[in-house]
């Protein structure tokens, strides 16, 4: 697992990602992308709402991704909707593969960023659902914490 450089310029964040799931592990993971695909990107109108990423014959895709067309991209925009592959090392991708296949585990997209070499990528992170129960939890101890932090300012 690399350590991801706080010098990158964050697109979109999957904001429910940390509300319905346990994150276990995190992967920096590569994109690969048409032209008018990540000229939209860099003017931010992606989407990772509702995605997911899912292991196929040929390497692993990230589902549900919305990248809105380019305006000047006329015949060149692809479908905005469609699955793109995701690059990652043989080894990481064997990982990702053998805790994918335990009950309850998916890989779900944290955020989409440009690094410092200008190059579009994404964390994703390999998941464990929360139940209903687990969420109320989570707010309860989120709420406690502000709590906490307003007696201090006062």
């Amino acid at each position: 697992m690399k350590k991801v450089k706080p010098n990158r310029k964050m697109l979109a964040v999957n904001k429910t990602a940390k509300h319905d799931y346990f994150i276990e592990e995190v992967f920096e993971a590569g994109i690969v992308l048409t032209g008018t695909e990540i000229k939209s990107l860099r003017q931010g109108r992606v989407s990772l709402l509702g995605s997911y990423a899912r292991q196929q014959s040929d390497g692993l895709f990230i589902i549900g991704m919305n990248i809105k067309p380019y305006d000047q991209g006329n015949r060149f925009n692809v479908d905005p909707l469609r699955p793109r592959k995701l690059l990652l090392h043989k080894k990481e991708l064997k990982e990702l593969n053998k805790e994918f296949q335990q009950e309850g585990r998916t890989i779900v997209p944290l955020n989409i960023y440009i690094n410092d070499r200008g190059l579009a990528k994404m964390e994703i992170a390999l998941a464990r659902g929360k139940k209903l129960y687990d969420k109320r939890e989570s707010i309860a101890e989120r709420d406690a914490e502000r709590r906490m932090q307003r007696m201090k300012l006062k």
